[in-house]
């Protein structure tokens, strides 16, 4: 048996250090100790994938660099060997984080559609990533219709969908999905509705739960069948507080069910890890997919980057113990200030463009995220783990090569010792320093 360690502590200057130096034994029942236990025999959801948000934003920052270094940028995202990212996502339209507000159409009869604005910068940049890796799955996001569609006329500030322009709406989407796929995109997932719960100052439009599936099932979802398109739609997209009674409220009627695939949603209202495991029990079969996180922006510095840091290890390790199976980052990247963004509401991204437009910075949120994304592959289930203390944060998988993949997170100012037990058959002793992140690959 072979183990791996990957350690990352940003007091001790450790990014990602690999060490195979870890001694194991076989198991004694006197080890009982600070003991955390691996049952690989028991498993829970398959992971879909990784990934994070193609924003005009982000194609813009990444246009600034030499062609070079744009390259080796996108390698950083999307080759095995890095963070690995399968599954991302798509703004239909522009989003907060694009240079300017635009729609693919402004008549009525949709005769002008277009989706070139895109093809400045968002579709260019998936098409680096597939030359990559052509396998990545893509889970596209309106943040409004168009304004004529709209009681307020406009793309921002809310609004809603006027009743008489649902079948033009639906069409509309249609004409995305197939305008994509012209390009070499599949769309294999749809949102109803970015944040269909808030008035924004940017893109958006308002859902009650019973308008969200009524648009998805009498609309969308039957001209997804009648034109034989296999996109598969999510709700909600929103924030966890809301997801479990949300949920109930729209899937209530199991008529329904056969048009959603699933649930999304965001990381901003905290972590109601509990709220995705009772979404998940009330609604077995279908899809828990986060799709948006991110951290207000700051200058680098040592104590921002390692709460942003572990604002995404707790996320991540919460969502995924509570059944998610596919975790979206937002913006992919993004420039020195943290935009663009034509509403000025800047935030970070794992990796941002320097000032000099020469070369990029990995944010230590970059490395948390590679601690998961790197070594929990397609098709990995969760297994289950006992723990003797909850000061160390932990999720553990068995990848399709029936590797073992455990991650730990201390985020406290101490350090903490452990003995991990797999099977009850090996174990092995080590400790996790204060303010770090480890993994373990275990091979048999």
């Amino acid at each position: 048996m072979k183990i791996k360690k990957i350690e990352t502590d940003f007091n001790k200057n450790l990014i990602l250090k690999e060490t195979d130096k870890i001694k194991y034994k076989k198991y004694s029942s006197h080890v009982e100790m600070d003991v955390i236990n691996i049952y690989t025999d028991t498993s829970y959801q398959a992971f879909i994938g990784f990934g994070g948000a193609f924003t005009d934003a982000s194609g813009y920052a990444l246009s600034l660099l030499p062609s070079h270094k744009q390259d080796a940028l996108m390698d950083e995202y999307f080759s095995d060997n890095n963070l690995n990212y399968t599954l991302c996502r798509l703004p239909i339209g522009s989003s907060d984080f694009s240079r300017n507000s635009y729609c693919y159409s402004n008549k009525k009869d949709l005769s002008d559609f277009s989706i070139d604005k895109d093809k400045e910068y968002i579709i260019p940049m998936v098409k680096k990533a597939q030359k990559i890796n052509n396998n990545i799955l893509f889970l596209s996001s309106p943040w409004s219709p168009p304004g004529f569609m709209k009681n307020t006329k406009i793309r921002i500030l809310g609004g809603k969908l006027l009743d008489k322009y649902k079948n033009t709406y639906a069409e509309y989407l249609l004409k995305y999905i197939n305008s994509y796929k012209n390009e070499g995109i599949d769309i294999n997932f749809m949102t109803i509705q970015n944040e269909p719960n808030a008035l924004q100052i940017w893109e958006s439009c308002l859902y009650s739960p019973q308008e969200e599936i009524e648009f998805a099932t009498k609309y969308l979802y039957p001209k997804l069948k009648e034109y034989n398109i296999s996109t598969r739609l999510l709700i909600w997209d929103h924030n966890k507080e809301k997801l479990y009674s949300r949920s109930k409220q729209e899937l209530s009627n199991n008529d329904v069910l056969d048009a959603i695939s699933g649930i999304a949603f965001h990381l901003y209202s905290g972590g109601h890890f509990e709220n995705i495991e009772l979404t998940h029990q009330k609604f077995p079969d279908k899809l828990l997919i986060h799709t948006e996180g991110c951290t207000g922006y700051s200058h680098f510095n040592k104590n921002d980057e390692i709460h942003n840091g572990e604002i995404y290890g707790h996320d991540i390790i919460g969502d995924l113990n509570a059944g998610v199976n596919g975790y979206i980052d937002w913006n992919l990247i993004l420039d020195y200030t943290g935009g663009p963004n034509h509403k000025k509401n800047f935030c970070n991204s794992p990796i941002m463009i320097n000032e000099s437009h020469t070369d990029y910075i990995k944010n230590l949120t970059f490395y948390y995220i590679a601690h998961f994304s790197k070594y929990i592959k397609s098709g990995a289930k969760r297994i289950a783990f006992s723990r003797y203390s909850t000061d160390i944060e932990i999720t553990c998988f068995k990848n399709p090569d029936d590797s073992v993949i455990i991650v730990l997170m201390n985020k406290f100012g101490f350090d903490k010792k452990y003995s991990i037990c797999l099977n009850n058959d090996i174990v092995f002793s080590d400790n996790l320093s204060a303010h770090s992140i480890v993994t373990y690959i275990i091979n048999d």
